[in-house]
This record gives C-alpha cells, structure tokens and sequence, in this order.
C-alpha cells in the first residue's frame, strides 16, 4: 500500500472533529446575526407588530415611518455628521500621533528611549482616571470642544508598542538608500516607511476609527452643548424611558416609541460594518505584521 502523508490522513476522531468544530462555529455565528436581524426587522415594522410579536425576522409590512421621523429631525441628523466628521478627523490625528511617536522609539540608538518606553508600558497599567483627566481636559480650555474628544484618547500605548515593533522589522537597507538619495528623516518617514506600513495603518485606522465612533463616556463627561452631542450620546437620550415618554407628550405627531430604538441602532452600528470588508484583507496582516516577529 503506498504510504498516505500524515496531512492526508483523515480518523474517524478527527471526522468527528471536524464536525463539532463546525457545529459550534455556526451555533456561535448564529446567536451572533440573529439579534443583529431582529433589530433590522425591527427597524421596519409597525409600532403594533412590535408590541404583538416578541421576535420576529421579516415584518409583515415593511413602513419607513421611524426612518423619515429620525432624518426629519435636524437633532438627530446633526448629530450623525458631528459623528462622522469627528470619527474621519480623530482618526487621522491619532493615526498620525502614533506612527510619528513610534517610529523614532524603534530606533535603539535614540537617546532616552528606554525611559520613553517605560512610561509608555507604565501607562498601559496605570492612568491617571476620570477626574484627574476631567481637570487637565478643563485647565487646556478643551470642554464643550470637539478636540477633547480626540485628543486625550489619541495615542493609544498598546497600538503604539505593535506599531514600534513593526517598524523594527522592516529592512534598514531601504532606510540607508534613502538617506544616500538625499533623504531626511522626515522624507525617509513619509516616502519610505509609511508606504510600506499600509497594512498596519489600515488596521489601527480601524481601531481608531471604531473607538472614537462608539466613544460614550468622552462626549458625556466634556460636552455641554447639546447642539454638540454625538451620535452614541443622543442614541442614549433617545432610547431612554424617561426620554421617550417625555418626546411623545411633546409630540403632535405619531412618535415611533419602539422602533425608535431599532433604527437609532441600525443606523449607528451600519457605518462601522460598510467599512469591514474594504479593510479586511489588510486586517490579520497588520495586526501580525506588528506583533509576530518572522
């Protein structure tokens, strides 16, 4: 009998494996889009099917009602663009705080690095909490501010320690070369090293982008101004039981007390899973790249 490679080798144990393994990713994947459903059917049907049917996935009749009351209401729409237009800013300045902070500490012959580094990894196991933020946030004139939602988050030190070590493994000759041409440090950084690091900014733009987007505590602590509020802070207000019931006595029109809080989910969660497949295939790669020395 010609010898089979173990890869090729197929017992009855594995088999049995096999099939487990693919069970439990699929029950697993199953209670995971089941809720994402509900809340999508949700978002679409009646105020009566909601309050008649406990769970469903297709309504019976499809009504926009609750979308056109959200996007007719400035409030809210306000909101979404005061969202989108922090996330794409926050993103970019921090994206670029930490790549332009650790790209100098991967550097063993800089003076004073391991002090830097250490202070670094200090911060990853203490932080100053709440209140001693709150207070620094005040005395640099930054509440009511869209910066004091980016700026005392921007620099993430655990993303900073993966970012360190992926521009340590990238070959120093490409570096050299550059230098030879003319090149400053500068120049080495923006032509050299940030086109081949696109996997990895992909990869924490996306970390970034998703923190600065489901940011709760930030805008609650250090805005005031309601005209100000955030998405995820006036989804807050609007699916609250105190804050619905108060908006339907007000109201002199039909207020869509339940699907309210379908839709206000649907359209803050949407954003965020559109992105996913675009940066999918730089995802796994970056984050290795970073963390995994080849």
């Amino acid at each position: 009998m010609p010898n089979q490679s173990p890869t090729h080798q197929h017992t009855r144990g594995s088999r049995v494996f096999d099939v487990l393994n693919v069970a439990v990713l699929l029950f697993l994947a199953l209670i995971t889009i089941l809720p994402l459903m509900y809340v999508l059917a949700g978002s679409f049907a009646s105020e009566s099917e909601i309050a008649s049917r406990p769970f469903f996935l297709w309504p019976e009749k499809f009504v926009t009602t609750t979308y056109e009351y959200i996007f007719d209401s400035g409030t809210f729409v306000r909101a979404l663009l005061t969202t989108i237009c922090v996330t794409a800013v926050g993103t970019v300045v921090q994206v670029l705080l930490t790549f332009t902070m650790a790209y100098p500490l991967a550097k063993r012959y800089l003076p004073g690095r391991t002090l830097v580094l250490n202070l670094v990894i200090f911060t990853l196991v203490f932080t100053g909490g709440m209140i001693p933020t709150y207070l620094v946030v005040r005395d640099l004139g930054m509440l009511d501010s869209y910066w004091a939602l980016i700026l005392p988050l921007a620099i993430n030190p655990f993303y900073l320690i993966i970012v360190k070590s992926f521009f340590q493994e990238l070959p120093q000759a490409l570096e050299e070369a550059a230098r030879i041409d003319g090149c400053n440090e500068m120049g080495v950084f923006f032509k050299i090293v940030l086109p081949l690091s696109k996997p990895i900014i992909a990869t924490f733009s996306l970390f970034y982008a998703v923190g600065i987007w489901n940011d709760y505590m930030s805008p609650l602590l250090y805005i005031d101004d309601s005209k100000k509020w955030t998405l995820q802070v006036l989804v807050r207000q609007l699916t609250s039981p105190d804050a619905q019931n108060a908006m339907a006595m007000m109201e002199s029109v039909f207020f869509p007390t339940q699907g309210l809080k379908f839709a206000v989910v649907v359209i803050a969660t949407l954003p965020i899973l559109l992105f996913y497949p675009f940066l999918q295939k730089h995802f796994s790669k970056g984050v290795l790249l970073g963390s995994v020395k080849e």
